[in-house]
């Protein structure tokens, strides 16, 4: 059997990522022309494609033929609704930034109505990809509802509401974790059970990620913390410092820079250790872990 080389699956899932944005997003051509132009520059404008590499690397665990379609539309789904996000974050109502991927938000790029549409119509694109892919109605439907879930306000759009309920404010661990968990690691976790549904795993193999999923976002966000203080703009392709310039709570400024790293190794071993009843076939999961936790370095 080959051994299993990382950059290279990361290489081939990428560009399956690409192509199946470019497939599944409106062209620039389809009227309103600005509209979907400014959703391809939101969505096809570089990153590290952590979500859609979550979901193919998940979608590798089950024990029958990989549903191509159903993964492929997991993985745009997701990215959409990142990308969604990052338009958003960055409005001057927000956080209010100019820079993102190394290049001008969305809002700069065009303008902010036109950011503010983006974002809306990204967010409904990612449940019409999923109800149309091409797989048994019961994973669409757990998909959908997996999805949705993590986006609202439970999930993703409440922890943001509570990080700018927290500007300025003190937290404590707990809360902090809270905050994190539903900003960022709900989207982490939807994209790793995505891959799960769409491998039609079973409930206690799903468990299992979920355990990973939730160490791994947490690991992912105190990184975020770290670089956030350390790494410069150009490193980070967005605006460095803007946590402590917007005096937020992160686990940098709560527990120290030694504790957050520390802290981010031991969820990284944490994460790969939950994989082992999967065997070789989580070795792109595990290699992901490794990757989140070491990015900037």
């Amino acid at each position: 059997m080959p051994v299993f080389q990382f950059q290279d699956w990361i290489t081939a899932h990428s560009e399956r990522t690409e192509s199946a944005l470019d497939r599944l997003l409106d062209s620039a051509q389809t009227i309103p022309n600005r509209l979907h132009e400014a959703m391809r520059y939101a969505a096809q404008g570089g990153g590290k494609r952590i979500r859609p590499l979550l979901v193919y690397a998940a979608g590798q665990l089950g024990d029958h033929k990989e549903n191509s379609d159903a993964l492929d539309a997991a993985a745009v789904a997701i990215e959409c609704i990142h990308a969604y996000s990052l338009v958003h974050d960055d409005l001057p109502c927000m956080d209010d930034d100019d820079l993102r991927r190394g290049r001008p938000t969305v809002h700069k790029a065009f303008d902010e109505a036109t950011a503010l549409l983006v974002g809306d119509a990204l967010q409904t694109r990612a449940f019409e990809v999923l109800a149309n892919a091409r797989c048994d109605a019961n994973i669409r439907l757990r998909m959908i509802a997996v999805l949705a879930s993590a986006s609202g306000s439970r999930g993703m759009a409440g922890g943001q509401a509570i990080d700018l309920e927290s500007v300025g404010k003190k937290l404590d661990l707990v809360g902090l974790q809270q905050m994190h968990a539903m900003k960022t690691g709900a989207l982490l976790s939807c994209a790793v059970e995505l891959g799960g549904i769409a491998a039609n795993l079973d409930a206690d193999q799903l468990a299992q990620l979920q355990k990973y999923s939730t160490a791994l976002g947490l690991a992912f966000q105190i990184v975020d913390d770290v670089l956030d203080a350390t790494a410069d703009s150009q490193t980070l392709g967005k605006t460095a410092g803007k946590d402590a310039a917007n005096d937020k709570p992160t686990y940098v400024t709560l527990m120290g820079l030694d504790y957050a790293q520390q802290q981010a190794k031991e969820l990284q071993e944490t994460a790969i250790t939950s994989l082992d009843g999967f065997g070789e076939k989580a070795q792109a999961l595990k290699d992901l872990a490794l990757l989140v936790v070491n990015r900037g370095k």
